[in-house]
């Protein structure tokens, strides 16, 4: 059974909001990091990417970056640009995009949880993105940023939730540059924040939707503060980490989609000979860029025109959760033995584009220089929660979620 606490959020003046949150520190690199908070002393880019703050010389990685994202969060609060709640409260975090509505609990969960699996993953993670975000909390000693989970659907936390924003005016209404509306309220009465710590209990799994890597940082720097205190009684706060738990009907999977960089020695004419033999191909010509609208069918965006691609009966075994994945027919069937692409993961021949930047973005990428692009229908949250239920692990790329959580709204201390 799940273990959802509340705890003293570290929270920006209202009235500086919407100067300290920023964007997750994964989407963007050191350059575009450094242009996004330019001019703007009160960005929580300062805190988690913050070698935009040190010469270019300093690697990302160095443990200058690292001391001065404590030094800067030490700031933020002593200036009171953040402030602490006095009691452990429970939070609700909505977000409000192109007319469609999220509503999540920020909570912190448990280290535990996420070790025997009751925190439920289906991505591998990398070392190299992890070690970076250890060294982020433990020298801020806290989760700078949440992980974004989510489970299956609770009428009674829904209604909890949802009396509570009908009631009770925010804390923070703002709508970001991207065009998303954030709202955030405190939920602070003790026995609803009873009530929902119990209604949890009876949830069996949450279910990582995106943050695997600050989820294990999360948890590999709770240990090791376990270490450092082996006199610890599993209430102190680095025994648990911060999270916006989602319902599963609220969560949206945008299409994630592929750019090739060459046809693998290939003609084009034999590159569409070898693709249909597993596939359907019907060329559409110059026409809008081709959205799939169900499962096994892909765009292709090849020599300036759009095909439609679909998979032939029998390639794929529809009863493997993971199998029948549009990203792995794609990458099994044509990927890896047409054009090469045996890891996806490494291979420097493939990129991945979101559904947010739109089938225009493929077009564009092929006509500055990538031979074939394909268009994906999005993975399903049915899909994501089936994989991690059946402790298998999704290809990598396999959903882009958006719209994204802000940083900078909440922090949890570890102390």
């Amino acid at each position: 059974m799940a273990v959802v606490r509340p705890f003293k959020g570290i929270l920006p003046k209202p009235e500086l909001v919407e100067q300290v949150a920023c964007l997750p520190y994964d989407v963007m690199n050191r350059a575009e990091a450094k242009e996004m908070a330019e001019g703007n002393p009160y960005s929580f880019l300062h805190v988690v990417r913050s070698e935009i703050d040190l010469p270019d010389s300093v690697g990302d990685y160095d443990k200058l970056v690292y001391e001065t994202s404590r030094k800067t969060l030490d700031r933020f609060i002593s200036e009171e640009i953040m402030t602490s709640d006095d009691q452990a409260n429970y939070y609700i975090y909505r977000q409000l995009m192109n007319g469609r509505v999220q509503t999540g609990i920020v909570a912190c969960t448990s280290i535990d949880d996420y070790i025997n699996d009751t925190i439920k993953k289906h991505e591998f993670t990398r070392p190299t993105k992890e070690v970076d975000r250890i060294n982020n909390f433990d020298y801020c000693d806290a989760n700078t940023e949440p992980v974004f989970l989510t489970y299956r659907k609770n009428d009674k936390i829904n209604a909890i939730v949802n009396d509570w924003i009908k009631f009770h005016m925010p804390m923070y209404n703002f709508t970001s540059d991207d065009q998303i509306t954030h709202i955030f309220w405190r939920l602070d009465d003790s026995e609803l924040v009873s009530q929902i710590e119990n209604l949890f209990e009876g949830i069996e799994y949450l279910y990582i939707a995106d943050g695997h890597h600050r989820s294990a940082s999360s948890v590999k720097v709770g240990l090791k503060r376990r270490e450092e205190f082996p006199d610890y009684d599993g209430t102190e706060e680095f025994n648990f980490f911060m999270a916006v738990i989602f319902p599963d009907e609220d969560l949206f999977i945008m299409d994630y989609n592929r750019v090739v960089k060459d046809l693998n020695g290939h003609t084009e004419e034999a590159f569409l000979s070898a693709i249909s033999e597993k596939f359907e191909v019907e060329k559409l010509g110059q026409v809008e860029p081709y959205k799939p609208m169900k499962r096994a069918t892909f765009g292709m965006y090849l020599a300036g025109e759009w095909y439609k691609i679909e998979a032939k009966k029998g390639i794929y075994d529809e009863n493997d959760p993971v199998d029948r994945l549009d990203v792995s027919i794609l990458q099994k069937n044509l990927l890896d033995p047409i054009l090469g692409i045996e890891n996806p993961r490494t291979d420097n021949r493939i990129d991945f584009v979101g559904g947010i930047r739109g089938l225009g973005e493929l077009e564009k990428r092929v006509q500055n220089g990538f031979a074939v692009a394909f268009s994906m229908y999005p993975t399903t949250m049915d899909d994501l929660i089936g994989i991690a239920d059946a402790g298998e692990v999704m290809p990598p790329k396999s959903t882009w979620f958006e719209p994204k959580l802000r940083s900078g709204l909440f922090v949890h201390r570890l102390f």
